[in-house]
């Protein structure tokens, strides 16, 4: 997909992603000509006024503007733009600390005591705690649906129903979700839609452009790209940006300036980044599926994988993070398999440079549907290493087996 430039002409996503959040007013040297490439550092609190009068105009217009810390500083403000300039149809951004605050502020931006919201069975489970420990105290009833549901998500709408969240694919089992028929259906019913979409990236899917009213990343991911940053986004359409900046200053959510500069420049080689990711993730995926130690291989550009086809008409490409099963294996045989990786380390998260291997048991945390599959499972992200290398590594853990 392109995007039209400032003078009309279309360009490309991996050109968007250069050039996108470096507005004059974020990299321009005042009173000279000319600007840096890199939005700076700007680190504050406290911001000084020349007199009252400009102290009491800041307070009444204070987004993107100088106002107070909390606020934000022209390093936010150029990622948060950036970002929202990756989502054709999208009016704005607000940053948050970590993935998590993203996807719960959004939450509650949207939703209110007596409120019905439906949740995908595949979600994030720190997601499905939110919902359970947070939203289900407050009134806020939850109803958990099959990730392949599509336009038949009408039939569990409901008068209270006030809000769907998808997370496509989901991050341990890589189920593919129908986005246009669910949001369709949403459409119809005047409820609002919500997407995890840290897997994908807006550059590989482009939430807005697909009808979706919020997308939510955990730029901890592959935004920063580089393991080492938390941080969370949440972009809006023009209806609903409003009601996520006010919860977000309400709730007193920011994250470091120093967070938001590194994720600008992780953003910067998103594009040949995820390229690679695909490339070497694809040789790994097609390199297991034909292992007999291998049961399934659920990666969503392979025809084996649960939605394949919505994937394979709705996505750009694919990431680095999918996984498998191990043939007639138990838990201690997984155990063994993983610690006897070499370039895979063992650890939560995944986006980075790093390749990871993780044991997954997704029937822990499912209630509307049952995960159908009795061998173990793990999850793997694949880095930036040499495939062949990694391929290598994987081979001859399977000895251990």
């Amino acid at each position: 997909m392109s995007k039209p430039g400032d003078d009309g002409e279309a360009v490309s996503p991996s050109t968007q992603v250069t050039q996108a959040g470096r507005r004059a007013e974020w990299t321009g040297i005042p009173g000279q000509p000319g600007g840096v490439v890199n939005p700076p550092v700007w680190r504050a609190s406290t911001i000084l006024y020349d007199d009252v009068a400009h102290l009491r105009a800041a307070r009444g217009n204070s987004h993107e503007r100088w106002y107070y810390g909390r606020r934000g500083t022209p390093t936010h403000w150029a990622l948060a733009d950036a970002l929202t300039e990756m989502e054709p149809g999208a009016a704005g951004t607000m940053l948050f600390p970590s993935g998590v605050a993203a996807i719960s502020c959004a939450l509650m931006a949207v939703l209110k005591p007596g409120d019905q919201l439906l949740m995908v069975d595949s979600v994030y489970d720190p997601s499905r705690a939110c919902c359970d420990k947070v939203l289900k105290p407050m009134g806020i009833e939850t109803v958990y649906y099959d990730p392949m549901i599509g336009g038949a998500i009408a039939d569990l709408m409901t008068e209270r129903t006030r809000a769907i969240f998808m997370e496509s694919p989901g991050s341990l089992t890589f189920e593919v979700q129908d986005v246009p028929a669910i949001v369709a259906a949403a459409k119809a019913r005047d409820v609002v839609t919500l997407i995890d979409n840290t897997w994908a990236t807006p550059l590989l899917f482009p939430a807005h452009s697909h009808g979706v009213d919020i997308s939510i990343l955990a730029c901890t991911k592959y935004i920063t790209g580089h393991s080492d940053v938390m941080l969370g986004s949440v972009t809006a359409s023009a209806a609903l940006f409003p009601r996520i900046e006010q919860t977000a200053r309400l709730f007193g959510q920011i994250c470091g300036a120093d967070d938001a500069w590194l994720a600008l420049r992780g953003l910067r080689t998103l594009a040949v980044r995820l390229k690679q990711h695909q490339e070497s993730a694809l040789s790994v995926a097609r390199w297991l599926a034909a292992r007999p130690e291998v049961g399934a291989v659920l990666h969503p550009a392979l025809p084996s994988c649960p939605g394949h086809a919505q994937w394979a008409r709705d996505f750009a490409g694919s990431s680095g993070l999918f996984s498998f099963t191990l043939k007639g294996a138990d838990d201690a045989a997984r155990a063994r398999f993983i610690d006897a990786l070499r370039h895979f380390g063992i650890g939560y998260s995944w986006g980075g440079f790093e390749s990871l291997a993780l044991p997954v048991d997704p029937q822990l945390c499912r209630s509307a549907t049952i995960w159908p599959a009795t061998d173990p499972l793990i999850r793997l992200h694949i880095g930036l290493e040499d495939s062949q290398d990694l391929i290598a590594d994987l081979e001859q853990a399977f000895l251990r087996l």
